[in-house]
């Protein structure tokens, strides 16, 4: 890797830190102290900027990233300041969100789970997120839907509603994280952070991620042709892979 020009993007949840929870001050040092010596870092994750740098352990620190691309990398972030940004609703219309808002509505109150709670559409600069069981949760019964999604599929049920009700309206559904579904317009997943970097003409880019499977939001850049892409499983699989991609001792 000597004399090349290499960046190293991470997903943030499953990945880089516990969903939704703060990166721990090992991984924190390892990262910045460890990685970036050796190699340009990024975060892309759905999330917000606000969210970022709340798992990040503050926006100190993700301004020390060479890149944070929040929402999917329709927000472009470099050393803490907005570079640049796309908004859904200017690209759909009023019209065109409110009938997928709706629907989904409409869907999710007919949904028998094991705890609702509040916060279920949460509309982002470039995407909605769509929930079941509600934002507003609190860990233990994120925890009980996560088990309950996994047995009985309630959000791969819900994209195929969507995907079938939205067929031919250029839109993407994917899992979001543990709890939620992504819908933006098509072309708009995680691989649009890479238009950002282009010009800066790496040899290599990495992706890490842990929702790589099909209908996973990680899909799309973990199988592109510009990436090198890695499934994780954990933050301590992710460092274990990384100490074994740069020979870290």
């Amino acid at each position: 890797m000597a004399g090349r020009k290499v960046l190293y993007l991470f997903d943030v949840d499953g990945t880089l830190t516990k969903p939704r929870q703060v990166i721990t001050q090992e991984f924190k040092c390892f990262l910045l102290q460890k990685v970036k010596p050796l190699v340009a870092i990024g975060l892309v994750s759905g999330s917000d900027y606000t969210k970022i740098a709340e798992q990040m352990a503050g926006e100190d620190v993700a301004a020390k990233f060479d890149y944070v691309f929040c929402e999917n990398g329709l927000m472009q972030y470099r050393d803490g300041r907005l570079l640049s940004s796309e908004s859904i609703l200017n690209h759909m219309g009023e019209s065109s969100l409110q009938k997928v808002i709706n629907f989904a509505l409409g869907y999710m109150s007919k949904l028998d789970l094991p705890a609702k709670r509040g916060n279920f559409v949460e509309f982002r600069s470039s995407m909605i997120n769509l929930c079941p069981v509600g934002r507003s949760c609190n860990q233990a019964e994120r925890d009980q839907f996560v088990q309950f999604d996994l047995v009985h599929k309630v959000r791969e049920k819900f994209v195929e509603a969507l995907q079938q009700e939205f067929a031919n309206c250029n839109l993407t559904f994917a899992l979001g994280g543990q709890i939620s579904v992504d819908v933006f317009p098509t072309g708009w997943d995680k691989t649009y952070c890479l238009n950002h970097v282009a010009s800066d003409n790496y040899d290599e880019i990495h992706f890490f991620g842990d929702k790589t499977s099909p209908g996973g939001n990680d899909y799309e850049i973990y199988t592109d042709h510009r990436t090198m892409g890695h499934t994780v499983t954990s933050p301590e699989d992710t460092q274990q892979q990384l100490m074994k991609c740069l020979n870290i001792v």
